[in-house]
């Protein structure tokens, strides 16, 4: 038997009129029936379970594997093993090497997304509404082919970009030293940007911010398109310039696609293995362009020592993983979630 209990009045007693109220277990039973029907079930499993069966199998497991052997003395390339705790952990912190590479990423993580956001956000604030100051709100004449122009460098695979400025700061011959020398500044005829301790980080930074800034530019000019003409407009009634109009409307009215953007960047500085190894091979000197993940390379397929390799992924993924949940929280505590506007 269903107990049925009707809505309840002041101090209790039933409300007048008040109509039938039933329990739980009926409640369950009705939306069970109508809700688990074959269309529903072949939905859930097709959407969502099998992608979540494939992100199991090669995510969460590969690096569930990867904590493992990073417990162990693994050579990589042999059936035995020994359990060693903690002990790779206790040797990449008193790494020198792993060390200055972690020191190098840091840099990176806090260096190259901000250079790329503000060059990013300064490009598509021009291409969009930086055209005239009176009349309708719009870009600059011909945007669509900065776009084209800008975007360009992000379509050539990392390692030919690498390899081309590689040659392009080659101190003998390299066109930034003949272009220096062209217009008077002989002291930098034979000067080595990647092999000076001094140059050779930031002209690798120069690097990533040249192939990135165009991709980023192209989804801010596609997320301020989206933002209502008639704020821009209302802004520079109000007097407005283009530097408070972009930070005061602009910033906060594409602040998701801002912090997606700052998460991808960072992700990238905390691996940059590409441009470094295109760039650098053996980390330039004094191991001034070094970074974790060519560590992580040489210590498994050069020194075949898989566990202490394993040990230094897993660093490098809870340091990436920090990195993110740094970024939501810095979001959420500039006000993520207030409305962002022209005040």
């Amino acid at each position: 038997m269903t107990l049925v209990q009707t809505e309840a009045g002041p101090g209790g007693a039933p409300a007048p009129g008040g109509r039938p109220r039933e329990s739980f277990s009926a409640w369950f039973q009705r939306n069970r029936r109508r809700n688990l029907t074959f269309g529903r079930i072949s939905f859930f499993l097709v959407f969502l379970g099998l992608p979540l069966a494939i992100y199991v199998l090669l995510v969460l497991n590969p690096f569930v594997q990867a904590v493992q052997i990073s417990l162990t003395d693994w050579g990589g390339f042999d059936n035995e093993f020994n359990y060693v705790g903690f002990a790779n952990y206790a040797q990449i912190f008193s790494n020198e090497a792993f060390l200055t590479a972690l020191r190098n990423n840091i840099l990176l993580v806090v260096v190259l997304p901000i250079v790329t956001l503000v060059l990013s956000l300064a490009l598509a604030s021009i291409v969009t509404v930086g055209g005239a100051s009176h009349g309708e709100v719009k870009g600059l004449r011909g945007s669509s082919f900065y776009r084209v122009i800008s975007f360009f460098p992000y379509v050539v695979p990392a390692i030919v970009i690498g390899l081309i400025w590689g040659m392009v700061y080659n101190p003998r011959g390299g066109l930034v030293n003949g272009f220096l020398t062209a217009i008077g500044l002989d002291a930098f005829g034979s000067f080595p940007w990647l092999g000076h301790p001094r140059t050779a980080m930031g002209a690798t930074i120069f690097v990533i911010v040249w192939s990135m800034v165009g991709f980023y530019m192209v989804l801010f000019i596609a997320a301020i398109r989206g933002v209502d003409p008639s704020i821009f407009e209302a802004a520079r009634l109000d007097g407005a310039g283009r530097f408070r109009t972009a930070v005061t409307i602009t910033i906060p009215l594409i602040r998701d696609n801002v912090q997606t953007a700052w998460i991808y960047l960072g992700i990238l500085a905390l691996d940059a293995f590409v441009y470094m190894r295109a760039l650098n091979p053996q980390g330039g000197p004094d191991r001034a362009t070094w970074v974790m993940s060519q560590e992580l390379f040489d210590t498994a397929f050069v020194a075949n020592k898989w566990g202490l390799a394993s040990a230094m992924g897993v660093v490098l993924a809870l340091v990436t993983l920090a990195f993110a949940a740094l970024v939501f929280l810095i979001n959420r505590l500039t006000g993520a979630e207030k409305e962002g506007g022209y005040q």
